[in-house]
């Protein structure tokens, strides 16, 4: 099985080992030919604590944690400056 990897930006971490990451994808939409961002929101595992808010990480997908939770934060790629 190949291992997914995505790119986001943490948007929230107030819950315990979980932290809200905000992945951006570019598409072109079928209709108007435009560039068109879309935004999905992951629940990411992070039982060490070491992503804060604003931080830019790399997400892997993992066997389910929860209800919700299928990713795990794999790097920390660039620390917030807050």
């Amino acid at each position: 099985m190949v291992v997914k990897e995505k790119i986001g930006i943490v948007v929230s971490d107030k819950m315990i080992d979980t932290r809200i990451v905000a992945v951006s994808d570019r598409i072109i939409h079928k209709q108007y030919s435009k560039v068109v961002t879309r935004t999905k929101r992951y629940a990411v595992h992070d039982s060490e604590f070491n992503a804060k808010l604003g931080d830019k990480v790399r997400i892997t997908q993992t066997v389910p944690i929860s209800k919700t939770k299928t990713w795990a934060i794999a790097s920390i790629l660039r620390k917030s400056s807050t």
